[in-house]
């Protein structure tokens, strides 16, 4: 099992911005997940092993950014621009399939961290 260990939420006002930063213990495609409360968990973006591709839903395209340093085995999600409606729960997930296409359900991740907490306020 990959172990995930999130950081960095919190508290920022609209417009704002927060890096996000997500922990494993081995290298896998990686994607980034967030749900607010009665909602399900949404996909947010994807990173491939290497980083040399990546993926985003279209609500966040322009504001975040998703990358990795291997090097450090960390993947960071970059969120500016941040909006009321980007609050939620955030959540990294490993996904250690051999599909060469980022997946964007939540099903097809294997292992999840257990979330960090991002509020937006207006």
């Amino acid at each position: 099992q990959v172990q995930l260990v999130e950081s960095g939420g919190g508290l920022v006002q609209a417009g704002g911005s927060l890096r996000l930063s997500c922990a494993a213990s081995s290298r896998y495609k990686l994607g980034w997940f967030r749900q607010a409360p009665g909602k399900e968990r949404d996909f947010v973006a994807a990173i491939s092993w290497d980083g040399s591709r990546t993926y985003y839903t279209n609500s966040v395209k322009g504001r975040f950014a998703i990358s990795r340093d291997n090097a450090k085995n960390t993947v960071y999600l970059q969120m500016n621009s941040l909006k009321p409606e980007d609050t939620a729960v955030y959540y990294c997930a490993a996904d250690k399939s051999n599909r060469l296409t980022l997946a964007t359900m939540a099903v097809q991740y294997d292992d999840w961290g257990q979330g960090t907490q991002v509020t937006v306020s207006s």
